[in-house]
């Protein structure tokens, strides 16, 4: 490959990605949804700009910025945070789990879709996208009791949605292990992404935060950042829960740092820019039409489990029933961890292989473009947009 080409081409995209974020600012559009509309139109689908492959760069790059967003994410997870709102995300994150795939489960089983093809996209459902899900958080400027639970529960519902999804290979039968060993993998993945975190949080929370007093540097916080991302790769654990794991550790042990994410907050915008471009330019559009009625049957019952867990949760949590009303509509976003589900459920149920692959394309297109637009009216009508303080965008 050219890397003149590959130069070129990614800056192109950053640039193009500060003009989009600039039609975000006038139009109100999640700049995230425009991201990923600019990257199908630019891909193999529509005009085929790119003069690299954006599949080789999607994987790589969607590390890279989920091991960020991780990081972020667990710096929301202080204990006073957690000791005024970790019930609410307790109960929240345990209820859209269980209501989303029940819901799911039934509603395609009912639809006709045979009991193991349904299990298999239930589990699927049950991934969100935390990446798409803080950023309209940060461009709405949004601040509040939904705000700071929405944060917490994508922060941690995906470690549930693996150990389940996990579970569900094993009922499907994949291979002759059974459930028990598929629930053991589960865990161990889990367990192992948990473990690179304590290993890199537990030093970077004493070390880090002494060059310049208050907060790491921006050489330190995106060396823990590639250190995590690196170490996930070459083990096969999950990047976003061992990042996750890291920040919140540092966030709480670090008691010298007073904003120990800063720094990735202003060099995360580019990578993010990337990551959603080459999303929206892997995407076939051709997949999208043929999905047809399952793919509709999947998103009406994966909108209608999380409003259900979203309620549900929200009550048991403490939230009013305004705010738990609409909270699991906030939580649509679904991108890479439902894909990387759907490879896995294919080689589990080659009989319906294909129907898996294309229901999850297609049904992630549409919930990346209209989720964000979702969580960004929920967080308006709930009054938490623009409560938090001004910062510069990107």
């Amino acid at each position: 490959m050219d890397t003149s080409l590959l130069f070129l081409t990614f800056g192109l995209l950053v640039l193009a990605g500060i003009g989009l974020d600039a039609i975000g600012r006038m139009t109100r559009l999640p700049r995230i949804t425009l991201l990923v509309l600019f990257g199908i139109l630019v891909g193999p689908s529509v005009l085929d700009l790119l003069p690299v492959a954006a599949n080789g760069w999607r994987d790589p790059t969607a590390t890279l910025t989920l091991t960020m967003i991780a990081f972020l994410l667990g710096g929301e997870l202080s204990r006073p945070r957690l000791k005024a709102h970790g019930r609410a995300i307790l109960a929240v994150s345990l209820a859209v789990i269980a209501a989303s795939f029940a819901v799911m489960t039934l509603g395609l089983s009912l639809f006709g879709v045979p009991i193991a093809l349904s299990l298999l996209l239930a589990g699927i459902a049950l991934a969100t996208d935390p990446a798409a899900t803080r950023d309209v958080v940060r461009s709405a400027r949004a601040d509040g009791p939904v705000t700071r639970v929405l944060l917490g529960v994508v922060a941690i519902d995906d470690a549930w949605g693996v150990i389940v999804f996990s579970v569900v290979l094993g009922l499907v039968g994949i291979g002759s292990e059974g459930v028990l060993v598929a629930l053991g993998e589960g865990i161990a993945d889990v367990g192992g992404a948990i473990a690179v975190g304590l290993v890199i949080g537990l030093p970077a929370s004493l070390l880090t935060g002494r060059i310049q007093p208050g907060e790491p540097t921006l050489a330190e916080a995106l060396g823990l950042v590639l250190v995590c991302a690196g170490v996930s790769m070459w083990l096969d654990v999950s990047a976003l829960l061992a990042g996750m794991t890291a920040g919140v550790v540092i966030v709480n042990l670090a008691k010298h740092h007073d904003r120990p994410f800063h720094e990735i907050e202003y060099v995360s915008w580019p990578f993010l820019i990337l990551f959603f471009v080459l999303a929206g330019a892997s995407v076939d559009l051709a997949a999208v039409v043929v999905a047809g009625p399952l793919g509709l049957a999947f998103i009406l019952f994966r909108v209608a489990g999380r409003f259900a867990g979203g309620w549900l949760g929200g009550r048991l949590g403490g939230l009013t029933s305004a705010q738990a009303r609409l909270f699991g509509l906030s939580l649509l976003p679904q991108a890479g961890v439902a894909l990387g589900m759907a490879l896995v459920g294919a080689s589990a149920l080659p009989a319906h292989a294909d129907a898996i692959i294309t229901v999850t394309v297609a049904t992630t297109v549409v919930f990346e473009l209209f989720g964000p637009l979702v969580t960004a009216f929920v967080l308006t009508r709930l009054g938490e947009a623009g409560a938090a303080p001004p910062e510069e965008r990107g």
